[in-house]
């Protein structure tokens, strides 16, 4: 039976708490329905690893480092595997839709909790201004939508995925089924036609198909290895939301039996759909036939002469940059309630709906969202880059907490304090080291990167400076919630 849910007139704290295993028990567990299932599970998981950052960001990261480019990918999916498999390790020890929040709240406390949450915040509410940026110009790419405003077409967007999620869980589930289902489908029909070009040997823009075009142009590295290093930041991105498999725990009847199977085949999935792909686009033409204002998939298809087919892709990438925005609305929503009930969020965001919707944060989510109209209004041209760059500030905590999480974790059971569970990370604790040390290198590549991301990593002081502020706001209300004596009056 599921636990009663918190109502407008509930005031955070006074629900029943959650018990769950491991001996930690976290208020903000209770109240949801177990209503997503296997096939949703496995469909998130599938969407979350693939997005706007191979559909489209691919090209530009093509013309930039070449077939090395293939590499960047491999790399970075072996990185994202490990950060979900220790994600997936904690489920199992405790599903929680407060997901690593909760978890930072076990092994860090509530400090651990606060710093987490709101960087995780800061990922989506930042990446939900890019999705809406990128929806609004995918959609002017047809005439018929030419002279309406790019804000207006935000602003209808956003309202379309926030219906959505307020409505019920069990439609979020369907929506990213089908989303990605789309994605999926788009990929397996490009490559089927692209390994058709290989064995034919049939003429793509008139080059010949096939390994040469890799050898005589540069090879693997025709820029450079540095060129291959610096792009890694931008690819990290490409894999933002593979963590949200491990949010949805909460809301599946058998997370234990689910969870395990959608993350081994994450693996897989990046192999297949990232590096197949890009391996595939760069025997299809030479690397340097790609450019960053187009879809390499556009950039093939539209050589060999396919009618509609940037309007086809179009659509696709068009449904890659919703469906991050209704998983950007949903996770942060879980999240926030999370916090609120343990004092570090708003009061309102943890209230839920009558169809167990924590829609308090969802709206929040979607607020910090409207500002993204306003950008979209204020610099149309400018909208995108000036939040993707805080966007990868967001992910890198996020999977940092996670394998701090996890680090902590293992040297409890190590201790015998706990118990792990069969499902677990190998190589406990090189791996976390190794993953946190990968994680540090990418900010040092931002640096190295210069324009915008050397901008993001110097505002890395004041956004510390935020959370520390923010903190002694809520640090009173955070205690009396502890010693349970309800909302303290400080903060």
């Amino acid at each position: 039976m599921n636990e009663p849910s918190v109502r407008e007139t509930d005031p955070p704290g006074s629900e029943r708490r959650a018990h769950t295993g491991g001996g930690h028990v976290d208020a903000g567990d209770a109240g949801y329905r177990k209503s997503l299932t296997s096939r949703h599970i496995n469909m998130i998981a599938i969407g979350g690893a693939i997005g706007t950052g191979l559909f489209l960001g691919a090209g530009g990261r093509l013309a930039t480092a070449g077939p090395s480019l293939a590499l960047a990918y491999a790399l970075c999916g072996v990185v994202a595997f490990l950060v979900v498999r220790a994600l997936g390790e904690l489920v199992l020890h405790r599903p929680s839709s407060g997901a690593f929040v909760s978890y930072a709240r076990e092994f860090l406390g509530e400090k651990g909790a606060f710093v987490a949450g709101w960087m995780y915040f800061l990922n989506w509410a930042t990446t939900g201004i890019a999705d809406i940026t990128a929806v609004a110009t995918y959609t002017h790419y047809w005439g018929m939508f030419a002279d309406v405003p790019q804000w207006v077409i935000a602003l209808v967007a956003l309202a379309v995925v926030l219906t959505v999620n307020l409505i019920s869980v069990r439609i979020f589930g369907e929506l990213e089924f089908w989303f990605a289902i789309v994605k999926v489908g788009a990929l397996t029909l490009f490559m089927l036609i692209g390994i058709y070009l290989l064995a034919t040997h049939h003429p793509v823009g008139g080059h010949s198909p096939g390994p040469a075009l890799i050898t005589d142009n540069g090879g693997v590295f025709p820029t450079g290895s540095l060129a291959m290093l610096l792009v890694i930041q931008g690819v990290v991105f490409a894999y933002a939301s593979v963590e949200l498999v491990g949010v949805t725990a909460g809301e599946t009847a058998e997370p234990a039996k689910v969870v395990p199977r959608a993350i081994n085949s994450i693996m897989w999935r990046v192999a297949l759909f990232y590096v197949g792909t890009v391996v595939l686009l760069t025997m299809l033409l030479p690397w340097n036939a790609y450019s960053s204002g187009e879809s390499p998939f556009v950039t093939v298809l539209s050589r060999l002469g396919v009618p509609a087919a940037g309007g086809v892709m179009n659509l696709v990438v068009l449904t890659a940059a919703l469906s991050s925005l209704n998983s950007g609305l949903y996770s942060t929503g879980r999240i926030l309630r999370s916090m609120a009930l343990s004092g570090s969020a708003p009061r309102f965001t943890g209230v839920m709906s009558r169809s167990q919707v924590p829609y308090g944060g969802i709206l929040l989510t979607s607020g910090f969202c409207v500002l993204g109209v306003g950008l979209n209004y204020l610099v149309p041209s400018e909208a995108f880059e000036i939040v993707l760059n805080f966007a990868a500030i967001g992910i890198l905590s996020t999977w940092a907490m996670i394998m701090l999480c996890h680090l902590l974790f293992w040297r409890k059971a190590r201790a015998g304090q706990l118990n792990r569970p069969d499902y677990r990370l190998p190589g406990s604790p090189w791996t976390e080291l190794v993953t946190l040390a990968f994680l540090a290198l990418v900010l040092v590549l931002m640096w190295a990167d210069g324009g915008a991301g050397r901008t993001t990593v110097l505002s890395l002081p004041v956004i510390a400076a935020a959370l520390v502020g923010s903190w002694f706001l809520v640090r009173r209300r955070v205690a009396a919630l502890q010693d349970g004596a309800g909302p303290g009056s400080g903060g």
